[in-house]
């Protein structure tokens, strides 16, 4: 998918010559020549990046960026014609991922879109991440990737056994019944051994709890297995 970029500049000349070089790099692009205009565009779209003059017409830069950072966090790269310290650091201690003042070169401009995009992916992916890892105590699996850590020290588990372990702490503090764990993980065709889920806890508990000393996994005698964080 191609990144949306928003230019709030209102020199027309600036503008479309930074629109028409970011078009070339394969980026989508929208202009606002005022600050009123840009905040709105900012508020009501999904931008990738803006790249906003910090003197406009309308709201000055600082003060678009300030009304942006109450309800996002979309990168902002301000571009300043003044090259003042105050500046810049009121722009980046106001939410500002980075500055270029004015004149640049416009490859120092596709630099540093470029840099402010790639540390925004990676931002991205850690929230990603995180929204896919679950945790019980100190275990922890990362649900995309199939890891499992007990503390900082990974774990290699089987499929099986990830399946297993995955549905239980994503059940964690509810008893599972040993016939609701066989439909669950195996599937409501599983033909083999009715002792099977006894056989896998037996499994995670040598590698999960045993080398730790953990006591994540508890038996509920007669009735299946439930997960309670210690």
């Amino acid at each position: 998918m191609q990144e949306r970029i928003l230019i709030v500049e209102d020199e027309e000349k600036l503008a479309r010559f930074i629109e028409l070089e970011l078009n070339f790099e394969g980026y989508v692009v929208e202009k606002a020549a005022d600050g009123r205009t840009g905040l709105s565009m900012a508020q009501s779209k999904e931008y990738d990046l803006i790249a906003l003059d910090v003197m406009l017409p309308g709201l000055n830069g600082f003060e678009v960026l300030r009304r942006i950072r109450q309800t996002s966090s979309v990168p902002v790269i301000l571009l300043t014609a003044r090259d003042d310290t105050m500046d810049k650091v009121a722009g980046l201690d106001g939410g500002a991922n980075d500055y270029i003042t004015k004149p640049f070169a416009i490859e120092e401009l596709l630099a540093r879109i470029r840099a402010v995009l790639r540390n925004s992916g990676a931002a991205k992916e850690s929230v990603k991440a995180a929204e896919h890892t679950i945790t019980a105590g100190d275990l922890k699996l990362n649900l995309d990737s199939r890891e499992v850590w007990v503390g900082t020290t990974p774990v290699d588990l089987t499929k099986k056994e990830f399946d297993l372990l995955a549905y239980l702490v994503q059940n964690k503090g509810l008893v599972m019944s040993r016939d609701r764990l066989l439909d669950s993980v195996w599937g409501y065709d599983f033909v083999g051994e009715t002792n099977a889920i006894d056989v896998y806890i037996r499994y995670l508990r040598a590698k999960i709890e045993e080398p730790f000393g953990l006591k994540i996994i508890q038996t509920i005698r007669g009735v299946g297995y439930i997960i309670r964080e210690q």
